[in-house]
């Protein structure tokens, strides 16, 4: 989510210098996140939340004695779970300008911008390419070419505009996410651990009765379990380590910047 800073032009005007790397604006302004085409990032942010949800609560999670099982779903289940809702409202939700929301429809192109006429694309709070009245804290965003009202950034990762409508779903699925991703390195810690100090710790569910190799592990536990080496064991448990640590890095001085700009 490094993507997610705010844009110093409010939109890319014709004609502008080549060796300046700009958004080129679409012909017809995006509704919202689901508005094609997708962002890489976004993509890979729905990616990134299958696989750590599928690997904590299907191998890892299941791995666990009975008591912390429990614990470890309600509590990793609870974030997952709040974080996707919160994520789709702020996918969703369309931050346009009231006035920009109230037409008719997105079909329509917008004209395009050309500063040689007019120095920027709002004045007097006026937006010459929506062709509307806009606030004060309203800016056009090149990359979803309209005006976004209270306007804060453009997310890569939700391919949407965080604006006064969806900031707090944003701000608070960026928290959920954090929360859940730490549920994660908690559950891979213990798993990590006892397999050094006490491996049987790990072989509490009944499927491992029928093992009789201490270096035979079960996935998928308890409805399908599937046989297979500790060194796979281990190589999922590292990638999706990885995985965790770098969405960590990431969301914690993301989160930690939105937090300083609101104090």
């Amino acid at each position: 989510m490094a993507c997610c800073v705010r844009a110093p032009s409010p939109v890319s005007p014709e004609g502008a210098d080549k060796k300046v790397r700009r958004t080129v604006p679409p012909r017809v302004p995006r509704a919202n996140g689901w508005s094609l085409p997708l962002h890489p990032f976004q993509v890979m942010s729905w990616v990134m939340f299958l696989v750590l949800a599928f690997t904590a609560f299907f191998i890892f999670i299941p791995l666990l004695p009975h008591v912390w099982k429990l614990t470890a779903y309600g509590v990793t289940g609870g974030c997952f779970l709040l974080y996707l809702i919160v994520h789709l409202v702020a996918v969703s939700v369309d931050p346009a300008e009231a006035s920009v929301r109230h037409r008719k429809s997105y079909r329509q192109e917008a004209p395009s911008f050309d500063r040689s006429k007019q120095p920027h694309v709002i004045q007097n709070r006026f937006c010459c390419l929506c062709r509307v009245a806009v606030g004060p804290k309203t800016k056009h965003c090149s990359a979803c070419n309209k005006c976004v009202a209270g306007f804060d950034h453009h997310c890569k990762w939700l391919n949407n505009c965080v604006g006064s409508r969806n900031y707090w779903f944003f701000l608070s699925s960026v928290a959920l996410a954090l929360a859940g991703l730490l549920c994660v390195a908690a559950i891979l810690t213990c798993v990590f651990v006892q397999y050094v100090i006490s491996p049987m710790w790990l072989r509490s569910d009944p499927s491992f009765r029928v093992v009789t190799n201490v270096k035979t592990w079960l996935l998928f536990l308890p409805f399908a379990p599937m046989k297979t080496k500790a060194s796979v064991l281990l190589s999922i448990g590292v990638f999706v380590a990885l995985l965790t640590l770098s969405g960590l890095v990431v969301l914690g001085h993301l989160l930690i910047f939105h937090l300083y700009l609101s104090t």
